[in-house]
């Protein structure tokens, strides 16, 4: 516990850069953030238990470890799990820049020639570059206007366990010696189990859906009647959805293959699987 009258807290580590949160503190649930007067949040070095945590498989997989990082080097932020998604690409990003300096090295292979190399990442340019998608944008179908939200944290990581789960079982079952019978069973239900994740992300990505007679905004009736639409309304809700969440993603990185001259994009992504070891 930090002590107020400490002679060495003038020591401790202060802010490093400061974050404009690509969704302005919008979507925040009340006591989950505290916004400063010019909307910038201050972003502080990582220290060693942050690392310690952030190397625990357990805290990975759980979503703790990013949960932790982000309440310990993004102070203003009290509740992680509650934030949107659509900042946490932003918060990553800076963390790794307060803490690391703004040059990344990261592996790339031209897909042309297959040489393998590295290239230097620019963290300010990325960082400039996340904006949030126009979530103030609603689409109409029929006589049904539905307006979105971006999933927060708790959401999104408990659907991607559940999804990884049954992508694994999937695949050890595809693998296994068990009775053909059994295992055409058990892959039925792990896809089942698959498309369920898909259309509850769906319907938390919902925020309402406005009808002639009501707003709805229950989650459990919006995804009861994703459950029971039309497959064109569905396939329209579920564009939409994905549009908004690849906005906000890491944009690709322009390379030019050192070897051959190949000009090519490499896929860019920043989590806490490798976030360490880019660092090093």
């Amino acid at each position: 516990m930090t002590q107020s009258n400490n002679p060495l807290r003038k020591h401790f580590r202060q802010a490093a850069i400061y974050l404009k949160l690509p969704s302005a503190g919008k979507f925040y649930p009340p006591g989950s953030i505290t916004m400063t007067a010019n909307n910038e949040l201050p972003v502080l070095p990582m220290t060693a238990l942050d690392e310690i945590t952030g190397r625990t498989p357990d805290a990975l997989f759980n979503g703790s470890a990013m949960a932790d990082l982000i309440q310990s080097c993004v102070p203003n932020i009290t509740n992680a799990w509650a934030a949107p998604i659509t900042d946490f690409n932003a918060l990553l990003v800076a963390i790794r820049l307060a803490s690391y300096g703004h040059d990344m090295m990261t592996g790339t292979t031209c897909p042309k020639c297959n040489v393998a190399d590295e290239i230097n990442i620019d963290l300010r340019v990325a960082l400039d570059n996340l904006k949030a998608p126009d979530y103030d944008k609603s689409i109409t179908d029929g006589d049904l206007t539905f307006y979105f939200a971006p999933m927060n944290y708790k959401q999104v990581t408990e659907n991607s366990r559940v999804s990884f789960e049954d992508q694994k079982t999937i695949q050890l079952l595809a693998d296994s010696n068990i009775d053909e019978k059994e295992k055409i069973g058990r892959l039925g239900a792990a896809f089942r189990r698959i498309t369920e994740a898909t259309i509850i992300s769906i319907a938390q990505s919902i925020s309402a859906v406005k009808t002639a007679e009501a707003m709805v905004t229950d989650t459990a009736h919006i995804q009861e009647f994703l459950h029971n639409c039309t497959k064109g309304t569905f396939n329209n809700i579920k564009s939409h959805v994905i549009a908004l969440r690849t906005a906000t993603e890491l944009p690709p990185i322009d390379v030019t293959c050192s070897s051959c001259q190949h000009e090519y994009q490499q896929e860019f992504t920043l989590d806490m699987s490798n976030f360490f070891e880019i660092a090093s």
